[in-house]
């Protein structure tokens, strides 16, 4: 009942357009509204397209892009204080690849 959950399911082969509306739209408002002291990300890449586990479609561009929206969020919610933690992905190209934007994105901030 603390009402710190937000779920935004996504239909199996989608892509950036449905992540990033979901992020924005859902996700986004729901931290803003919850406040927190601190953002910790579960850093996990196997929403890419070339992942064989999660059935999305996403660019390693929006790995970058969600974890610059999330850094933006942080600065203004909770001092910039974001702790990042690699989760998962099992396609090791896409794994580098998406691993690789969603750190040049944080060290941006």
């Amino acid at each position: 009942a603390h009402d710190n959950v937000a779920n935004a399911p996504l239909r199996t082969g989608s892509g950036s357009l449905e992540f990033r509306r979901a992020i924005q739209e859902v996700v986004i408002p729901r931290i803003f509204a919850f406040a927190p002291e601190l953002i910790l990300v579960s850093a996990g890449f196997d929403a890419h397209r070339a992942d064989p586990l999660a059935g999305l479609a996403l660019e390693d561009e929006d790995f970058g892009w969600v974890t610059r929206e999330l850094a933006t969020v942080a600065a203004e919610v909770c001092g910039g204080r974001l702790v990042s933690a690699l989760e998962g992905g099992y396609d090791h190209d896409a794994l580098a690849r998406s691993c690789a934007e969603h750190v040049r994105a944080l060290m941006a901030c």
